[in-house]
């Protein structure tokens, strides 16, 4: 029997669910398929449990390479790896359940299967209790992305891993070997170092971080290094393979590594199969859905939004797609996403924190610029907390003073992150953020310091 709603949403990460509970706040029916668990990726394996892994991290690197100086002393820290793990699944779950409480509280009703578009606003769904068939005026296709893996790399699940395994694997290994230094190869490879897992980070280009600015790759490869990260970049891994207990893989130049386990963390790739897309007409672009500025696909009545749509795969890129795709829909006023201002931030520590043009991009456009750095080991705040390693930098345009980009690295930078954001949204000029009191002390200071470097007004260099 076919089903009538206004809305019906495929998928439950970021952008899908926000995408289902706005329409149903619009007053409009709403029906969301999810065929694993509500949150997607970002609230189960990535963005979420990941930060709980991370906190653990940071306490037991304090505890054991950073508490003497606060002159604190502890017998024997210790950690329990089950707990760690079971602790950060823990929060899982309830990021799960928080969503659930969410759609019920709006009224959107929750289908568990997988979903398939058979013809413009027809969604067959194939769950526990059989077939179903929805209809709809409006399709979002919110299917996100998975672990991307090339040609020559065979993934186990024990020896040769992608996120989902590594975010909850059950037993420490001694030695890892993390392919790619994105968010996640980042993560990951602060993460098990800090419990004393030897870790090797191999990136194929010729620099950490390679989408961040060149001082902030440098910075990050310092901090890793002093860390006993072992660091290869400029080399491709030509073969990932499990070879009885071990991880083994073939680097382009000839080295062979040996380690516990490796992760593949070398970028993601849409889900864009089993939908009945291209049998529909959808249009697909390098294998993500092509979409408009209002995510509507070449099919009417069909959208698409979040990592199923490519680049940037970022939690908040498919929440602020969905406000855009769900408002139009609704009849709104919604402005477009603002790619050019979309921040971004790796949870390492030192974290990073970047949005707008890095200085190779500037250069790219042809724009006259100014640099302001300042590091925070001259920031009071930062000293006395014990986070002084890092910097801010900002890049200002010569002729308008407008922030043309802005480059963190430090302890938890990406808290202050929304403040550029929301100048560079709002078009202050390095003036104008000059003329906002920062309390002190802060660490946010930092950032009015690097302002004031880039206009000559700097006074604490």
């Amino acid at each position: 029997m076919a089903a009538e709603y206004d809305v019906v949403v495929i998928g439950a990460g970021p952008g899908g669910y926000l995408a289902a509970i706005l329409a149903a706040q619009a007053r409009l029916r709403v029906a969301c398929v999810e065929r694993e668990r509500l949150g997607g990726v970002c609230l189960n394996w990535g963005c979420i449990p990941s930060k709980a892994l991370l906190r653990a991290a940071e306490q037991y690197h304090f505890l054991t390479h950073e508490a003497a100086a606060f002159g604190l002393g502890f017998d024997n820290p210790r950690h329990d790896w089950q707990k760690v793990i079971a602790r950060s699944r823990k929060i899982a779950d309830q990021s799960e359940r928080g969503v659930r409480f969410l759609f019920k509280k709006y009224g959107v009703e929750s289908i568990a299967g997988t979903a398939r578009l058979d013809a413009p606003g027809r969604v067959v769904v194939h769950g526990a209790d059989g077939e179903r068939v929805l209809t709809a005026a409006h399709v979002i296709v919110a299917t996100g992305a998975r672990a991307r893996v090339f040609p020559g790399m065979e993934v186990d699940g024990r020896r040769v891993l992608t996120y989902r395994e590594a975010i909850a694997n059950p037993t420490q290994p001694a030695s890892i070997v993390v392919l790619g230094s994105g968010a996640i190869g980042l993560e990951f490879a602060y993460f098990y170092n800090a419990f004393g897992t030897k870790v090797t980070l191999v990136e194929g280009a010729d620099r950490l971080c390679p989408l961040e600015d060149a001082d902030v790759s440098a910075e990050v490869l310092r901090s890793f290094k002093k860390a006993g990260v072992e660091v290869i970049t400029g080399v491709q891994c030509q073969s990932a393979r499990a070879e009885g207990d071990e991880a083994v893989l073939k680097l382009s130049d000839g080295r062979e590594l040996r380690a516990d386990q490796a992760l593949l963390a070398v970028g993601v790739t849409p889900n864009v199969e089993g939908l009945g897309l291209e049998a529909l007409g959808v249009g697909l672009e390098r294998g993500h859905v092509k979409v408009d500025t209002s995510y509507r696909t070449s099919v009417p009545g069909v959208y698409a939004i979040g990592d199923v749509c490519g680049p940037p795969a970022l939690a908040h890129t498919a929440y602020a797609e969905a406000h855009v795709c769900v408002g139009r829909i609704a009849g709104q006023h919604v402005p477009d996403v603002d790619y050019g201002n979309m921040p971004a931030a790796t949870y390492c520590q030192p974290q990073i924190g970047s949005v707008g043009l890095t200085e190779a991009a500037a250069q790219a456009k042809g724009v006259a610029y100014t640099v302001g750095k300042f590091p925070l080991s001259a920031n009071g705040k930062a000293r006395a907390i014990g986070a002084s390693e890092g910097f801010v930098k900002v890049i200002v345009g010569q002729r308008h003073g407008e922030i043309l980009g802005a480059h963190l690295v430090g302890h938890d930078v990406a808290e202050l992150l929304a403040n550029f954001v929301m100048a560079r949204g709002a078009e202050v000029t390095a003036e104008h953020f000059l003329h906002t009191v920062h309390a002190h002390p802060t660490v946010g200071e930092a950032m009015f310091e690097a302002v004031a470097e880039a206009v000559g007004k700097g006074a604490h260099l």
